[in-house]
């Protein structure tokens, strides 16, 4: 009987799962949300009706339900033989994806502090499976991971220097299993090799990162030492003067009530008042509501600047790659981006861009344009299915 590949993403409310075959082709996935509340649900993809989930269910309670779900629908008739797992913050510990033992879900537990709104939550995760699974191979696959390359001039924050010594403060970059994607991806696409391909790549959904990437490695990224640093995101301010604590200090704010607004209540959501959706405020905007106007104009003026950024990095530049929610459906954002690059030489082909490069192999730029502009699917949930299988098989071979 075929192995079967299980990938699971835990957020703080939510669980998605998904599996993949030995050929890492996906067969199904799910996702609940609401956990932990009344108004907890699961769905199937391609299944009209909901899984059925107790009032307040779990994280194990949804996992225990979609995975007897997926029995029931003949989609996995045996239990994973390897289980992938999304981890945020991998601090400086780990550079590439590790087996899950005692060792490192310490490490992953001591990088807590770093993450707060994001590991604990993959720790529970982790946690479901392997009370469900103890005896299947689980790995770890960090965001923070591919950035590890980064040089010193590029992840350290002028700082004295005891705040990295002993603290570990710098910058490390997320989405990483996205930017890792999309530089192989864009290699094949440009019919290059990765060590061969520079790009710069926008992960552009709820959350958003851009990254330079030289010769298929790392360079430099706009997130930090928290995923809340660089672009304007859903909810997230993206970059603020750090001064505005003290400032917002004295008008009676305390400094976790200012977290708590930067990180869920600011960004599109913030600007607009409205929605942190792009597609809502897209819409709101075409019928003349300014907030929403202003909250998209302010997002696309953000993203260009640290395109032109990230340029610091490289030596050449074989592509501009739009991923994400975002940026591989919103012509909107990607035209309104690069209308503030032509110095730059980006030109858009309008046809090309409105169809979201689906008729060009992804090329979406024009015919005079100085660089290729690519839209690509991201696919984290492949990279983390082929890292589990690749360790579960070392496992094997010890």
């Amino acid at each position: 009987m075929e192995a079967n590949i299980l990938v699971v993403n835990c957020g703080s409310s939510s669980l998605k799962l998904a599996v993949f075959n030995s050929r890492l082709e996906k067969i199904v996935s799910a996702l609940a949300e609401r956990l932990d509340t009344d108004e907890a649900f699961a769905r199937i993809a391609g299944v009209d009706e909901p899984t059925a989930l107790p009032s307040g269910a779990s994280h194990q309670t949804a996992l225990r339900a979609l995975m007897d779900a997926f029995r029931n629908q003949g989609t996995l008739k045996q239990d994973p033989a390897a289980i992938g797992h999304r981890v945020v913050h991998g601090g400086e510990t780990f550079r590439e994806a590790a087996l899950l033992d005692e060792d490192v879900i310490k490490s992953i537990t001591d990088c807590s502090g770093l993450a707060p709104l994001h590991n604990p939550v993959n720790l529970s995760g982790i946690s479901a499976t392997r009370n469900l699974y103890p005896h299947v191979p689980q790995v770890a696959v960090f965001d923070t991971a591919f950035h590890q390359t980064l040089p010193p001039r590029a992840f350290h924050y002028a700082l004295p220097e005891a705040y990295y010594r002993d603290w570990a403060v710098r910058r490390y970059g997320f989405h990483g299993t996205s930017h890792y994607f999309m530089s192989r991806e864009a290699a094949r696409l440009l019919d290059r090799t990765p060590a061969t391909t520079s790009i710069i790549s926008a992960h552009l959904g709820n959350g958003c990162s851009i990254s330079a990437i030289r010769d298929g490695i790392s360079v430099d990224t706009s997130m930090g030492l928290t995923p809340l640093e660089g672009l304007v995101m859903g909810t997230r301010s993206g970059d603020v003067d750090p001064g505005l604590f003290d400032f917002l200090a004295g008008k009676g704010i305390p400094a976790s009530e200012v977290h708590e607004v930067l990180n869920k209540e600011s960004g599109l959501l913030g600007l607009s008042g409205q929605s942190n959706d792009m597609r809502s405020l897209c819409d709101l905007a075409d019928h003349g509501h300014k907030p929403s106007e202003l909250a998209i104009d302010v997002f696309c003026f953000r993203l260009a600047k640290y395109v032109g950024a990230m340029m610091a990095s490289l030596t050449t530049l074989d592509a501009l790659v739009f991923t994400g929610g975002i940026g591989e459906n919103s012509s909107r954002v990607r035209h309104q981006t690069l209308s503030h690059l032509r110095l730059l030489g980006f030109e858009l082909d309008h046809d090309l861009n409105n169809c979201n490069g689906l008729y060009s192999d992804g090329r979406i730029d024009s015919a005079s344009s100085r660089f290729p502009v690519l839209v690509i699917p991201t696919n984290e949930e492949l990279v983390i299915a082929r890292e589990a299988l690749r360790l579960a098989e070392t496992t094997q071979t010890v």
